[in-house]
């Protein structure tokens, strides 16, 4: 059993049947339980780390249904509506269930009705039954009152006046129950007999396309799987076809026998459909995971899901059988990359909503880089490119620049130093004003800015301005920003 500190006491936090067979019980004093057993083993309690083992098996158990939510510290509510038929109906998916727990050394309770309120309660106090809809009511009327899931001062006032069972709830006067015992206590018992829904909040988002293959051999070696990412892909185009989408995001889930799963998630930067390709960028993916990915005894399920979608734009290519795909060749390395090197290996500039130069642009992913021109054409949102040039290298920050004498006070420099070297200004263009956007924090106090386009006596060129104007009180600064090809 575990224990945890309650009020400065060390208590039984969980306890198994042997623990309970010497009248042992959770919240007892571990003091108390090792006076009456000094036998006892007790081990500290580690919720985190249950936690993730609770998370742990809500993966596994996505081989059953994608609707899977946690319950507590200690429970999963899996919604196998429509799924029981791949299994061979309800009994052979809860027997199948419990089975394969009992295989990875698990002792688990499970139950299957209509209303995730009775199947809480089959669980605990009928372990393996299914409940027939419209049972609900004779089923849970012997139970006790803990069967609705109600806290422990609720179910101690209840029974101080005599109601002990769920049956004595159902025939009372409901009005009085809500005034003295709370609201709550209805809410549970409608919930549990389907007058109220209760809905399910899956833990991971259900995916809108998913293929899988059941194997009677599992699979060990990464070759193998690749192989069957293919099969599955092909399944999966015909229905991306039928749709008219292609994926923008896939997921490969690998079940593992003993119960492990492991995720792989590749991205794409249009949406592809291609089992070819689908096949190669994870490839990609499962040699950059390397060693991280351990078959153990082999995977037994497999499947392939479309996390994303988006309209397949199909292109008719020439009579040569060529261009079909303006800049597919492209747009395929640049997914094999991200899926061998994480998708932030290709960044992309993409224009943003400013007209101060640094600001104007701003650097992510390929694939991400897309999605957002592509939602920007759709709306007509778009950022033009500015009228005037622009300097391909753009420093980060603007450097200081010292600058002797202009020809007129407002005009482009004759020679400035820059990085310790002297350059004579051979000829420039400009100025170009850009003003601070005030409505931003802080842009109202910042100085105007006079861009010029300057190449020197040896052929550079480059991009600088003066920060500010001409004035008795001060002196404006020059800085340079940018330098051209």
């Amino acid at each position: 059993m575990t224990s945890h500190r309650e009020n400065n006491t060390q208590r039984i936090a969980a306890l198994d049947a042997r623990a309970e067979a010497l009248g042992l019980r959770r919240g007892m004093g571990i003091a108390e339980a090792r006076a009456m057993h000094p036998g006892i083993d007790v081990a500290e309690a580690d919720p985190e780390a249950d936690r993730k083992l609770l998370e742990g098996l809500a993966d596994w158990c996505d081989r059953y249904t994608p609707l899977v939510a946690l319950d507590g510290a200690d429970g999963l509510f899996l919604d196998v509506t429509g799924c029981a038929h791949l299994f061979g109906g309800e009994k052979a998916l809860l027997n199948d269930l419990m089975m394969r727990f009992f295989h990875q050394g698990f002792d688990v309770r499970a139950g299957l009705a209509s209303t995730p309120g009775a199947a809480w309660a089959a669980a605990r106090y009928a372990t393996g039954h299914i409940l027939a809809p419209g049972s609900e009511r004779t089923f849970l009327a012997r139970l006790p009152l803990s069967a609705l899931r109600i806290d422990a001062r609720t179910k101690t006032s209840l029974e101080s006046v005599g109601l002990r069972t769920v049956g004595s709830i159902m025939d009372g006067p409901r009005a009085p129950l809500v005034r003295r015992f709370g609201a709550v206590l209805i809410e549970r018992l409608d919930q549990a007999l389907g007058r109220l829904e209760e809905a399910i909040s899956p833990r991971l988002p259900v995916a809108p396309l998913s293929v899988e293959r059941h194997l009677a051999d599992p699979l060990s070696l990464i070759d193998d799987v690749e192989r069957l990412v293919g099969l599955l892909a092909a399944t999966l185009k015909v229905d991306l076809e039928r749709r008219e989408e292609g994926a923008r995001a896939l997921e490969l889930l690998l079940f593992r026998v003993d119960g492990m799963v492991s995720r792989i998630t590749v991205g794409t930067s249009r949406p592809i459909r291609e089992p070819a390709l689908v096949r190669r960028l994870f490839h990609e993916r499962l040699a950059a995971l390397g060693e991280t990915i351990d078959a153990g005894y082999g995977f037994d399920l497999v499947r392939l899901s479309a996390l994303s979608t988006a309209l397949f734009d199909a292109r008719q290519g020439d009579l040569a059988g060529a261009g079909s795909e303006e800049g597919e060749g492209l747009a395929i390395l640049v997914d094999r990359v991200g899926a061998r090197f994480g998708e932030s290996a290709v960044l992309e500039p993409v224009p943003a909503a400013s007209h101060v130069p640094e600001r104007a642009v701003s650097v992510m992913p390929r694939a991400r880089s897309e999605t957002r021109k592509a939602a920007a054409s759709g709306t007509g949102t778009g950022k033009a490119r500015p009228a005037a040039e622009r300097p391909i290298r753009l420093f980060r920050v603007p450097e200081p620049i010292e600058v002797p004498a202009t020809e007129v006070p407002d005009g482009p420099p004759l020679n400035f130093r820059w990085r310790r070297a002297m350059h004579r200004v051979a000829r420039a263009e400009g100025p170009e004003r850009i003003a601070p956007e005030w409505w931003r924090e802080g842009g109202a106090d910042a100085p105007t800015r006079d861009y010029y386009r300057i190449e020197d006596a040896d052929g550079r060129r480059y991009w600088l301005y003066r920060q500010g104007l001409y004035s008795a009180q001060a002196v404006p600064r020059w800085f340079m920003h940018g330098v051209f090809a």
